[in-house]
């Protein structure tokens, strides 16, 4: 697997993120959706990562949006549905928190929807030492969202 960062322009990278900001506001309701629409991705304080097979396919996506000098969030993680439980969303993870602890960053958040269709996902971030947490930066307390966040290693 290969992770390279950029790549929004890509075809396949514009579909997968389509589809994940289609099911995320499907799954959540539209008004409680906090998923970035592929041109907020672009913006100059986030950095986005694609992740490729070794026959050039499409595996994941995920981003990093920089909230303060020592803080980040975790934005559009997406594995493709078929590469799902091979380690790729982990790998992705990993590429974030390694991305942020050289840029500085010492804690990191996510929001993720709190309804079944986010549970691998919760799954995941906890797996990666994700912990529940208040409501962060712009975000407020809903029951739709759960928030989370973790100390990034400075290893």
């Amino acid at each position: 697997m290969l992770i390279r960062e950029g790549g929004l322009d890509h075809p396949g990278v514009r579909a997968l993120l389509a589809y994940h900001y289609e099911q995320s506001r499907a799954a959540s309701s539209a008004a409680k959706a906090h998923v970035f629409h592929i041109d907020r991705l672009a913006a100059p304080d986030i950095r986005f990562w694609s992740a490729w097979g070794s026959d050039d396919g499409l595996l994941g996506v995920a981003a990093l949006k920089r909230l303060k000098p020592e803080t980040g969030e975790v934005k559009s993680m997406h594995v493709a549905a078929a590469a799902r439980r091979t380690g790729v969303g982990r790998r992705l993870m990993e590429r974030i928190e390694a991305a942020a602890r050289a840029d500085g960053v010492r804690r990191l958040y996510l929001e993720t929807g709190s309804f079944d269709y986010f549970a691998p996902a919760r799954r995941l971030y906890e797996s990666c030492g994700f912990v529940s947490c208040s409501a962060f930066d712009a975000y407020v307390e809903d029951p739709a969202s759960c928030f989370m966040s973790k100390e990034v290693d400075r290893a």
